[in-house]
């Protein structure tokens, strides 16, 4: 062997190594990046597959812990965070008679007899009837006995030791306001979606989960609500009247602040008398609890329409001045009579007609602007629909489609010969006092200056004009019982018999007053009305607007005022220096 035969063979077998390191370490390497692509396929696997499950697979099982945390039905407020419907856990009290026996036959279904633990449940629940209960309990049918029960009532009831009386736990709607603004809410039916109300109108968004966990506020004030739903059925029960329907309408957003139709009803106990009535009833004329005067009932509203009908005689160009006289004595048209409920002399002004309410003249200034000019005014300010809010009960005004005769203006003029729903009037009245803007009523909360813009009907001048008028019958026309020191109230009296069986019935009315306040700068419209009011000595046995709605509006006024920001203040009052003279004030 050389001598450079071991130096050849030392680094011919440190090559190998070198080598053989080589190819261990990228063998290392590629079953690491083999293990990271497995590793990665896995991942990826997994995500598609989470994300086929949320976007196809998902059902009330698969639900997040987010939406496990959520209400199952949204929460409803008014206007300032005033809770007006909330869903709650609660427990029902059900009676199964086969609880002691296994598949439906076997031992009897109570320890004791039906009577004794009737009167143990009635020593719990003091308005239950025993005998009900103890019947109930007899017939051995499944049953409810009891819905909405306390937990501390419920364990009072275990208590009891029966195993036929369960109490399973379920969610229920509570209304905390009781009846008040029933009609604006609605209720939930047995299948858990909303009737009637906006509990109807938002029923989707109220269970959608991406929604429900944020409360929804409505226009409703309820400060305002329960002073008005006071004031109304108190002037109700004291005239006796059939019912009685009430309106406060922000006239520069359409925002109902209150909502009000008598009789109520309590949402949260709605019974099947709640919401029909018989066939007797309705031929009676009688409806449902649950039914909306303002929204849905239709009606002659008499001569709160006089104001309307100037406004657009004014705008026209019809009347131009308020000193002109027109006729008073009564005069025929086409076979019907225009008169008066009593003379009011040979002669009357524009003002003096709206403070004394004359059809006549009401019927001269008709024919001055023409019944095509009156129509379509009355088109302008929404007549000819159904009233616009969102609430699901909206009744059809009777109008008479084409052109108008004579005698159909004229009436229309004065509020006879045309029904329609107090919202309807309450719109009207608010673009007739805000600057001529009329804009679709709401129930929904609308943030500031994000008010629609409407659409203009009357002259910034015929509304100021206007509201002199209004103002200047309630200080010193029909509407004086409902002026009220510094609140600068102004509106309009209406009294119009019921139509019935071949013709108007002279026992019945629709007694309505139109208000708003104040009038040197109109915020508020009012409508107050009082279905077949009876004569009574709290009217001075009256039944006409004059003394019996007007008077609600003059106690509601100073109620609602300072909790809208309107202080009295009688130092202040519109400027009706044109205007005194020619009706004789001071």
């Amino acid at each position: 062997m050389s001598a450079f035969a071991a130096p050849r063979t030392i680094i011919a077998t440190q090559a190998g190594m070198v080598d053989f390191r080589r190819r261990s370490l990228l063998q290392a390497r590629l079953r690491l990046l083999l293990v990271i692509l497995i590793f990665a396929l896995l991942g990826l696997a997994a995500l598609v597959r989470l994300t086929f499950i949320g976007a196809v697979e998902r059902g009330p099982a698969q639900h997040s812990l987010a939406d496990a945390l959520l209400p199952p039905r949204g929460e409803i407020t008014d206007r300032n965070g005033v809770p007006l419907a909330r869903a709650f856990p609660a427990y029902a009290l059900w009676y199964n008679p086969n609880a002691m026996s296994e598949g439906g036959d076997g031992g009897p279904p109570l320890v004791r007899s039906p009577e004794a633990v009737a009167r143990e449940l009635a020593a719990i629940f003091p308005d239950l009837d025993v005998v009900d209960t103890a019947r109930i309990l007899a017939e051995g049918r499944p049953a409810y006995i009891r819905r909405r029960i306390l937990p501390e009532d419920a364990n009072r009831v275990m208590q009891i030791g029966e195993l036929a009386l369960e109490l399973p736990q379920e969610e229920d709607r509570h209304y905390p306001q009781g009846s008040m603004a029933a009609h604006v809410l609605g209720y939930v039916g047995s299948d858990g979606n909303g009737r009637v109300g906006m509990e109807q109108v938002l029923n989707d968004r109220l269970l959608d989960p991406a929604t429900r966990g944020e409360p929804v506020a409505l226009s409703i004030d309820m400060r305002v609500q329960g002073a008005l739903e006071e004031e109304l059925r108190s002037g109700m029960l004291s005239v006796n009247a059939t019912g009685a329907a009430g309106i406060v309408l922000d006239v520069d957003t359409g925002e109902v602040l209150a909502l009000a139709s008598l009789p109520e009803f309590d949402p949260n106990a709605v019974t099947a008398d709640d919401v029909r009535v018989t066939d007797e009833q309705h031929a009676r004329g009688i409806t449902a609890p649950a039914f909306n005067r303002v929204t849905n009932q239709v009606y002659e509203l008499g001569s709160t329409f006089k104001p309307l009908t100037v406004a657009a005689a004014i705008d026209s160009g019809a009347v131009v001045d308020m000193r002109r006289r027109f006729g008073a004595t009564p005069y025929e048209v086409q076979g019907h009579m225009i008169q008066d409920s009593h003379p009011l002399g040979a002669s009357l002004n524009t003002p003096e007609m709206l403070m004394h309410s004359s059809n006549i003249v009401t019927g001269h200034i008709v024919d001055e602007m023409g019944a095509a000019t009156l129509r379509q005014y009355m088109v302008e300010l929404g007549f000819n629909e159904r009233p616009y809010i969102e609430l699901p009960a909206r009744g059809f005004p009777i109008w008479e489609a084409g052109d108008w005769q004579r005698i159909r203006a004229i009436t229309v003029g004065y509020g006879h010969g045309i029904a329609v729903t107090p919202l309807h009037l309450a719109s009207a009245y608010a673009a007739m006092v805000n600057g001529g803007i009329w804009r679709p009523a709401t129930l929904n909360r609308i943030a500031p200056g994000q008010a629609p813009r409407g659409r203009r009907v009357f002259k910034e001048s015929t509304s100021a004009r206007m509201n002199q008028l209004l103002r200047m019958i309630t200080a010193y026309g029909t509407g004086r019982n409902a002026d009220t020191p510094g609140f600068r109230v102004g509106g309009k009296t209406g009294s119009a018999e019921k139509p019935g069986v071949g013709g108007y019935r002279q026992t019945t009315l629709v007694s309505t007053f139109a208000a708003a306040f104040p009038m040197d700068n109109p915020r508020y419209v009012i409508i107050a009305m009082l279905d077949e009011p009876q004569g009574t000595a709290a009217s001075s046995f009256q039944r006409t607007a004059a003394w019996n709605a007007a008077p609600i509006v003059g106690r509601l006024v100073p109620r609602i005022g300072p909790q809208l920001g309107i202080y009295p203040d009688e130092s202040r009052d519109i400027d009706l220096t044109d205007l005194r003279p020619l009706v004789g004030g001071n």
